[in-house]
């Protein structure tokens, strides 16, 4: 029987990222779970600001349509984000909204796989406020089934060592419960043995 399959990706793809730093954290605990972890970047899927009429005009961008066949792949999807003014960084938003776009190919990006968040900001509320938006987002706005449990980093400007670990074991922890949590769930939602 395969491994459940979990995707991770940020919504940032600044140089020195914390939602990276954590997204890469995030890939290294999994790899020592048992499912198959996959890392993806924005960066490698480029595309233009939403416009209905350049949609109408040229269709959807083929980065778009290959974001949303890695997320129809998934059996889980992490998504870190930045808190940007109080909100979603507009890349993230943006890729989420040209993904839901994209008609047919296999599966559903959205309603298929059981999605977690985590955030990530230099403030002492850990991108709260943007990890609301992206709930809001994925469960309201796209029908996902996302986990109650989240990882939200506070101080995230010296939250990582040297080698880009967690300085606090207890951040350690909670990551690896809500990985855990997202393998459980995703292996349960594909009938698949965590």
């Amino acid at each position: 029987m395969r491994l459940p399959r979990i995707v991770v990706f940020a919504g940032s793809i600044r140089t020195g990222s914390f939602s990276a730093s954590l997204a890469a954290l995030a890939v290294k605990e999994l790899a020592q779970m048992a499912c198959e972890p996959v890392r993806l970047s924005l960066a490698d899927y480029p595309m233009p600001i939403y416009d209905g009429d350049l949609e109408a005009e040229e269709g959807v961008p083929p980065a778009a349509t290959q974001l949303r066949e890695q997320l129809a792949r998934a059996d889980g999807v992490f998504i870190v984000t930045p808190e940007y003014n109080a909100g979603l960084p507009p890349l993230l938003k943006n890729a989420l909204d040209w993904a839901s776009r994209v008609r047919g190919g296999e599966g559903d990006a959205f309603k298929g796989p059981v999605y977690a968040i985590g955030s990530s900001s230099p403030g002492g509320l850990g991108g709260y406020r943007a990890s609301m938006m992206l709930r809001q987002t994925l469960a309201l706005g796209l029908g996902c089934l996302v986990l109650a449990e989240q990882v939200m980093l506070a101080g995230a400007s010296s939250a990582f060592d040297e080698r880009g670990d967690f300085k606090d074991e207890k951040a350690r922890e909670r990551l690896r419960a809500v990985m855990t949590a997202l393998i459980e769930q995703a292996a349960l939602r594909a009938g698949l043995r965590a």
